[in-house]
């Protein structure tokens, strides 16, 4: 019995074997899509140019993440904002008119050193008005901020219209000026969980210009406070000023006399003659404890 022989290319050339084709392929072998060379066919639809014409019509757009609002009137917790884009930018609820603050039930006393509150604390020059809201701001359990408006006229440098020069068009200008930057930046304040005390020699016999224009620019929420203390004592204060700050003794009684006519007017007075600063901020917390639970008419 003859041995089989390999019917494979191995079996040679032996003539009874059939002729065997040239294993040597006769074209590439194909290629399946997904193993395709890395070279690029062109951009991805996604950055193609719109004007070519192969491009299969606009793209649409990116979807940006949203960013969450606060609504209206809330306070941020401290620290925590919404930021809007990359540059840190963060988006803090717009100022508006203060309302008046809201009493508590009856059967507790307010605290006005945990109330955001706007305080007005009025008084002629040398009544101490700068010295007592700064304690009184620098002393509360919620943040308070102290905003003078003899401060905010004096950020004019040149062309500032000093009164003590001759009160004319441009004082008058510069003051009217000071008492809406100081409401716009109460309100603001305000806003956002922070109290505010402003101080400001008002007039009670020119109303519409004094306590009407702060409660214009502020809201009917501010709590206005006269301090008082008696001529001896303002002139006594106003002798320790210096430079623009430091009034003539005869301008002094003259703006003191005016001061007299709050008596009889509704708003709470202190005459903090014989009081220091710290007696007399306790005085003011309690003067406005007593505005939040019964607001004044003004």
């Amino acid at each position: 019995m003859q041995n089989p022989r390999p019917q494979g290319p191995s079996a040679g050339g032996h003539p009874s074997a059939p002729r065997m084709q040239n294993p040597r392929p006769q074209g590439p072998p194909p290629v399946a899509p997904h193993v395709q060379g890395p070279r690029p066919q062109g951009p991805p639809p996604s950055v193609q140019h719109p004007q070519a014409p192969h491009s299969q019509g606009p793209q649409p757009p990116v979807p940006h993440p949203q960013v969450p609002r606060r609504p209206a009137g809330a306070v941020p917790p401290p620290g925590v904002g919404s930021v809007s884009d990359g540059t840190g930018h963060v988006r803090l609820p717009p100022g508006g008119p203060v309302g008046m603050p809201s009493a508590p039930p009856a059967q507790s006393a307010p605290d006005p050193s945990a109330t955001t509150l706007a305080v007005l604390l009025i008084g002629p020059a040398g009544a101490g008005k700068t010295s007592v809201a700064k304690y009184w701001a620098d002393h509360r359990r919620v943040p308070t901020a102290h905003i003078s408006l003899d401060d905010v006229r004096e950020w004019v440098r040149s062309g500032f219209a000093d009164p003590q020069s001759g009160w004319n068009d441009h004082s008058e200008a510069q003051y009217r000026l000071a008492r809406r930057t100081c409401g716009f930046a109460a309100r603001n304040f305000l806003a956002n969980g922070i109290s505010c005390i402003l101080d400001d020699a008002v007039f009670p016999d020119r109303p519409v210009v004094g306590l009407g224009g702060w409660k214009r620019h502020v809201g009917p929420g501010l709590l206005p406070v006269v301090l008082l203390p008696g001529l001896d004592i303002v002139l006594e204060r106003n002798a320790e000023r210096s430079g623009n700050r430091r009034l003539t003794d005869e301008e002094v009684a003259r703006i003191h006399g005016r001061m007299a006519g709050w008596y009889g007017s509704g708003l709470p007075i202190i005459d903090n003659s014989q009081l220091d600063v710290p007696a007399t901020a306790r005085v003011l917390d309690e003067v406005l404890s007593r505005a939040i639970a019964s607001p004044p008419n003004w």
